[in-house]
């Protein structure tokens, strides 16, 4: 009985632990690309939640990305102000009337995260790789920003954009580091 005790326990600890996500340690690197060259760029979490289950993977999670953090590393002064506040407006994340975006982790398998990713009020699902080292999980998630109704400079819905298309591929490099 005492076994049976301990085991059950055991199972609800591991089945209901929640994963503290440093704040602070995860990091978020954003990179869009178009026909003459990318942009780059950080993002913060505001917050995460993560509950671990079996094996140690991840059972489910909801992590929560704040856009107003947006910021871009290859330009400076007047051209990076510029390019900021157009990254905010409507023609791409609205952060007035968007301020965070959400991915929710549905399913781990040891190396990759299947969940639902959610901008500007959209949501689709979306699957990326990821490698655990030590306490963190590093990986790099791609989406088209077009299913979350970003569609300005897309090769896919305008014509004759010649070098100025954008391509509609965003890559973010994540490393998101779990407190012990």
């Amino acid at each position: 009985m005492k076994t049976l005790l301990i085991s059950t326990l055991t199972f609800l600890s591991l089945s209901t632990l929640a994963g503290n996500v440093d704040l602070t340690k995860s990091q978020f690197t954003w990179t869009g690309t178009k026909v003459t060259g990318e942009h780059t760029g950080e993002l913060k979490l505001k917050s995460a939640e993560l509950k671990f289950g079996e094996k140690n993977l991840i059972q489910s999670g909801d992590l929560v990305i704040d856009i107003n953090s947006l910021t871009v590393t290859d330009l400076s002064g007047e051209w990076a102000t510029k390019f900021l506040n157009h990254m905010k407006s409507d023609d791409f994340f609205n952060v007035e009337k968007f301020p965070e975006a959400k991915l929710v982790v549905k399913k781990d398998t040891g190396s990759k995260i299947s969940g639902v990713l959610t901008i500007k009020g959209k949501s689709n699902p979306v699957e990326f790789n990821y490698k655990k080292n030590g306490n963190s999980y590093e990986g790099t998630l791609t989406f088209d920003r077009t299913k979350f109704d970003m569609i300005y400079g897309s090769g896919s819905f305008f014509k004759n954009l010649g070098d100025k298309a954008i391509h509609n591929e965003v890559n973010l490099k994540f490393k998101l580091v779990v407190k012990k």
